[in-house]
């Protein structure tokens, strides 16, 4: 299995890109101030789930792919820079509509909290600097003479993800 040191090296790479805001952090940023806590909490959880869907693609060889194709690397980041470029035009087109609706509905029916998870998955799928970590860095921590890789890739995606 994974050693602790290996786990606290990790969690040690892992707290030094964490620290460095990316296009989630400024998504998160950006639900909070135009639909408040509830709705910024959703969307962690989303970018959370995504961020983690990337350690298991990782774990299972398609990070490698997505690694070393030009191609396909590039088609996850335009995916995801046209994701929130969408998403911003329709904040800002709706955006008197959302205020009113805001103000006018009740805490439990201002925002779908499924829509919002689901939004964040999808940024944290398609969040280039996430594929790049757990593509380039994670692999770096596994002890592959112990055997069971992808599994002790998933225990060390845990890590960034707690």
């Amino acid at each position: 299995m994974v050693s602790t040191e290996s786990i606290l090296a990790f969690a040690a790479m892992s707290l030094l890109v964490i620290v460095i805001p990316g296009p989630s952090v400024l998504f998160v940023i950006g639900r909070a101030l135009a639909h408040g806590r509830r709705t910024a909490l959703a969307t962690v959880l989303g970018n959370l789930v995504g961020s983690y869907l990337l350690v298991i693609a990782v774990a299972w060889g398609l990070g490698a792919l997505v690694e070393s194709s030009a191609t396909v690397f590039m088609g996850v980041k335009l995916a995801g820079a046209a994701y929130l470029v969408y998403l911003g035009v329709q904040a800002f087109r709706h955006r008197k509509e959302m205020r009113a609706a805001d103000m006018e509905a009740p805490a439990d029916e201002r925002r779908g909290d499924l829509r919002t998870i689901l939004d964040g998955i999808f940024v944290g799928v398609t969040n280039p600097k996430g594929v790049v970590f757990f593509a380039a860095v994670l692999p770096q921590f596994v002890d592959h003479s112990a055997g069971q890789v992808p599994l002790q890739m998933m225990v060390l995606g845990l890590v960034p993800v707690a």
